[in-house]
């Protein structure tokens, strides 16, 4: 084989070894797939104080929502989550916000601008709760869906549009 070849061999074995690199870098970041799996059992407190456990909600659909005071994404996607615990609860939790903020800061956002459902404060060291919850980017706002059954059904980051919350909390049965 000629040096050329040589050449264009080893550049192809190191791109395929790079690529192979950065997707397996990419998929670290996303955090493992949740989806199919039970759901993290987390017991967190809540304003007062109280711990709750995720499987307090069993029995019922649940859109978990990692959210922090400071994060402007978070603060607006709140009325749509209020607005679909309004229309879907029915007397029950759906939307579970987990704060991934400090009690005080969380505390003093709630008094200027109350929600209709649960808060809990999320962890924030390691292993923090949004790592649990498979967002190992550490994105904000990010969301969990759980079946009945406490399996998750889905993961988001971002903001959820209005389709996305009417999917998960109205018409996919999933």
């Amino acid at each position: 084989m000629s040096r050329a070849t040589w050449l264009i061999l080893a550049l192809a074995v190191l791109a395929g070894a790079a690529g192979g690199w950065l997707q397996h870098a990419a998929r670290e970041r996303r955090g493992p797939d949740l989806a199919g799996r039970p759901a993290p059992s987390l017991s967190l407190p809540d304003l007062d104080g109280r711990t709750h456990t995720l499987a307090e909600y069993a029995g019922r659909r649940v859109l978990v929502n990692l959210w922090a005071s400071w994060c402007g994404p978070c603060r607006r996607e709140m009325p749509a989550l209020a607005a679909a615990q309004a229309r879907f609860g029915g007397g029950h939790p759906v939307v579970l916000g987990i704060a991934m903020d400090s009690p005080d800061n969380v505390r003093d956002y709630l008094q200027a601008h109350p929600v209709n459902y649960p808060v809990l404060l999320g962890r924030l060291d390691p292993p923090d709760t949004a790592r649990q919850l498979g967002d190992a980017a550490g994105v904000l706002p990010y969301s969990v869906l759980l079946g009945a059954d406490g399996t998750v059904l889905a993961s988001h980051a971002g903001v959820l549009d209005a389709a996305t919350l009417e999917d998960w909390l109205g018409g996919n049965p999933w």
